[in-house]
């Protein structure tokens, strides 16, 4: 930008030297363009005002020029920094990119990034089915809803879950052995994906899966016989399947032998699965669903029930000294499988895939961990002796650091004869 002045008098050639100044007569009242002039070098009787003497005011011209210069050179350097910022780098000097004059380095003002707060609460837990106990067979109807639901998956982060109903996992289906069941799935209408259910205890085609692809606002029906007891995973038959299941939506459907199960004084409900997120695995605010994670099969977090520390503290599952406690567990995946292990305690019985459900005489004792792979189920009963806090974990520790941890608090009276800490 070019900078108009109004000078009151012209400039003079620069001479070599004081010594070659010339004097200048000035004529006030001129034309308005400037004063008139006459040069008089060797005359004294004209009184001449010089324009330019000795001391201060050569001093001042030569600071104009200076402050002239030092303009000219500033505006030149922002022109070539304006190209040079437009022009494409060469992969031969990548590092060309990162050297900003300090001049214009100290205007450019790095943007700030601001993560909006996590506010949503956590998703609510799902509740155990009471038993069915010994009955004839009956028709069993069963309606469940699609939900997309944002939760806290942990702390500082939020994520959108693909539900039934609304808690991960799913609500527990419990049914006899020989029952029918009209089973009825609604898709939100507030949802923005296709869901369905596909349940591993159907014979039939899909499990259902494709008799209940459901677009959102819209719900399907189907009816199935229960042939065979046992815990079973169900969950959506849609595509992308591995981001439906990831998001959320699995659960177990429990099918009792005739007679029912023996009975326990405490049965718990618990689910893993793995999630897989846009971004660095600790990334605070709103995240999504990666499939290109999820393509490669390294999870950014493994939980129990949906979300880090769903199982913890004050949501513990907790029982009392002497109580037999049952654990129908699953695992969704949607691609590695879980060590079920607790610490300080041994799983008494464990009914895994293909056990029936009726004879505890064919299930394993004594396990310290039990084995169950993706997409598969066991059934765990044990009695805490001793009371404190006991962690319940998959014994694959990358696992436990991703989060698959929970705790089982046991209250009640100590027990010196069987364990005693020493101070």
């Amino acid at each position: 930008m070019a900078i108009e002045t109004k000078p009151r008098r012209q400039r003079l050639p620069v001479p070599a030297s004081l010594s070659d100044l010339p004097h200048v007569e000035t004529v006030h009242g001129g034309n308005g363009n400037g004063p008139k002039r006459s040069e008089s070098p060797t005359s004294s009787a004209a009184s001449p005002t010089p324009l330019i003497q000795s001391g201060p005011s050569w001093v001042q011209f030569i600071a104009m020029q200076t402050a002239l210069l030092l303009g000219l050179g500033l505006l030149f350097g922002v022109i070539a920094l304006a190209f040079a910022v437009n022009a494409p780098q060469t992969a031969a000097f990548p590092e060309a990119a990162a050297v900003v004059p300090t001049a214009v380095a100290a205007i450019a003002v790095a943007p700030t990034v601001t993560v909006a707060p996590v506010t949503a609460a956590r998703l609510p837990q799902p509740t155990v089915a009471p038993p069915v106990g010994a009955r004839g067979p009956q028709t069993v109807q069963v309606a469940l809803e699609a939900r997309e639901v944002t939760g806290l998956l942990a702390e500082g982060i939020g994520y959108t879950y693909w539900t039934f109903g609304g808690t991960v996992p799913g609500p527990m289906i419990r049914v006899r052995q020989g029952d029918t069941v009209e089973l009825t799935l609604t898709n939100a209408a507030e949802n923005t994906a296709a869901h369905s259910i596909d349940l591993q205890a159907v014979n039939g085609p899909g499990g259902g899966g494709e008799v209940t692809m459901v677009a959102p606002g819209q719900s399907k029906s189907f009816r199935f016989q229960a042939l065979t007891a046992g815990v079973f995973v169900y969950q959506s038959g849609s595509d992308p399947l591995p981001q439906q299941v990831s998001s959320g939506m699995y659960g177990l459907i429990v099918v009792e032998p005739p007679e029912g199960l023996l009975r326990v004084d405490r049965e718990f409900y618990v689910m893993q699965g793995e999630l897989y997120l846009e971004g660095k695995r600790d990334d605070h605010g709103q995240r999504s669903y990666s499939a290109d994670k999820a393509l490669v099969g390294n999870p950014d977090y493994v939980v129990f029930n949906g979300a880090v520390d769903a199982l913890t503290g004050e949501r513990a599952l907790r029982v009392q000294t002497g109580e037999t406690v049952r654990l129908f567990f699953g695992v969704a995946g949607p691609s590695q499988g879980s060590r079920l292990h607790i610490s300080g305690e041994i799983f008494d019985r464990v009914a895994l895939e293909g056990m029936p459900l009726d004879d505890t005489t064919r299930w394993l004792t004594n396990v310290q961990s039990a084995s169950v792979p993706v997409g598969g189920t066991a059934m765990i009963e044990l009695r805490a002796e001793v009371p404190g806090r006991y962690s319940l974990t998959d014994s694959g520790l990358a696992h436990v650091q991703k989060g698959a941890t929970s705790e089982l608090i046991v209250d009640g009276p100590e027990n010196p004869g069987v364990f005693t800490p020493q101070h």
